[in-house]
């Protein structure tokens, strides 16, 4: 029996089609932008490990192995160094609204990056390329899944690295009070020797940055998809419509502070003719992904250093979840707070604080004082006891 035809696509023709169904997936609801883009970032990343030219039929088993492991030891180009961004070339001009660079290159420095992916983006990786090769299965680009023959798997999951988990309460407190600061003036020249001009000052901005992200714990590609037209006032209080997830909304309040952080904004935000996005570059231009990270080291070198620690935007999202439970928030609000489907997902986002173990048991509420008696003595009530009067 012969086999059957196959269309010979390159990888990087395989790519453009696949990539193009998923973002039609969105018209119909079956998949959120948020997740198409991500499919798209790791299918574009495949490309560029796998080679473009090559034929996707020709990959083996082995090939993909070799994709995976390139993958894994890629470093993490989410974190960038805050000389490169606004501090020089604007932040966001070199990334679209989706994240993904324009025109294929980079301005400025490298990327600082991590030393290397973590367990949970290579799970992501595999499970975008394994959904790449089942659809190349169906459509006929390929006679067989090499996913089958493939043999790397992520490593287990160790834990998030510290830079992702919670800050404590001191922490956070020192990055908000950084945040709502006024920053100091700005110095004659930059460490890149270039004088950083009065419309290129951002603080009000990335103090409203900071504020939301370690209050309300949106994730990153939220807070940079939100345009002006998601806050709005009910009853007198402030709320943002948060686009989530799987094309579900939630309408979070916000604390007053962040209310105010926000109208302080828009009292100075410049916007060209037409622009929706709230967070913006001082070129007026949406603000991309990894531009929050370095808008959280800037105002993280203002905090004084027995407070300060470095902290992603997943890690301010822990920061969220971890004390809002622990002051004792009912489990269901944080999860309507942070967008999650279910309270399972939630216990991954509480992270251990010091101490805590120490006032649960200091505190345990079998043993409390009652009637303010002394502790170990429990006092009398005037109630009668078991088989009294």
């Amino acid at each position: 029996m012969l086999p059957p035809q196959v269309n010979r696509l390159t990888v990087q023709e395989a790519a453009d089609r696949y990539v193009e169904l998923v973002r039609a997936k969105t018209v119909t609801g079956a998949l959120s932008p948020a997740t198409a883009e991500v499919y798209a970032r790791d299918v574009a990343t495949f490309v560029r490990l796998a080679g473009d030219d090559r034929v996707l039929d020709d990959l083996t088993g082995e090939d993909v192995d070799a994709v995976l492991l390139a993958f894994a030891r890629k470093p993490d180009e989410r974190r960038r160094s805050g000389e490169n961004g606004e501090n020089g070339a604007a932040a966001g001009d070199g990334v679209a609204r989706d994240g993904l660079p324009r025109g294929g290159g980079t301005r400025g420095p490298a990327p600082r990056g991590g030393p290397g992916q973590s367990a949970a983006s290579q799970a992501r990786f595999r499970r975008s390329v394994s959904a790449l090769f089942r659809h190349a299965a169906s459509a006929g680009w390929v006679h067989l899944d090499p996913m089958a023959a493939s043999s790397v798997r992520a490593r287990e999951r160790g834990g998030l690295r510290p830079e992702r988990r919670a800050l404590t309460r001191e922490q956070a407190e020192g990055l908000i009070e950084a945040a709502r600061s006024p920053a100091p003036p700005p110095e004659p020249g930059g460490s890149d020797g270039r004088r950083r001009r009065a419309d290129q000052r951002t603080e009000v901005r990335d103090a409203l940055v900071v504020l939301l992200l370690a209050a309300l714990g949106p994730r990153v590609s939220e807070l940079v998809r939100a345009n002006v037209e998601d806050f709005y006032t009910n009853d007198g209080m402030r709320y943002w419509r948060i686009f989530g997830k799987g094309g579900r909304t939630r309408d979070v309040p916000l604390p007053r502070d962040v209310a105010a952080a926000l109208d302080a904004y828009l009292a100075v935000r410049a916007a060209g003719a037409g622009e929706k996005a709230l967070l913006l570059s001082w070129r007026g231009r949406r603000l991309a992904r990894g531009d929050v990270q370095a808008v959280i080291d800037r105002v993280r070198r203002r905090v004084e250093p027995g407070r300060s620690r470095e902290v992603t935007p997943h890690g301010l999202r822990h920061t969220t979840a971890t004390h809002l439970l622990a002051d004792g928030t009912d489990m269901d609000a944080v999860r309507r707070v942070l967008g999650h489907s279910d309270l399972s997902t939630l216990g991954r986002y509480r992270d251990d604080l010091p101490g805590e173990l120490e006032v649960a048991m200091g505190s345990h509420p079998l043993l409390r004082r009652r009637g303010g008696g002394p502790a170990g003595h429990t006092a009398h009530s005037g109630e009668s006891g078991p088989g009294e009067g």
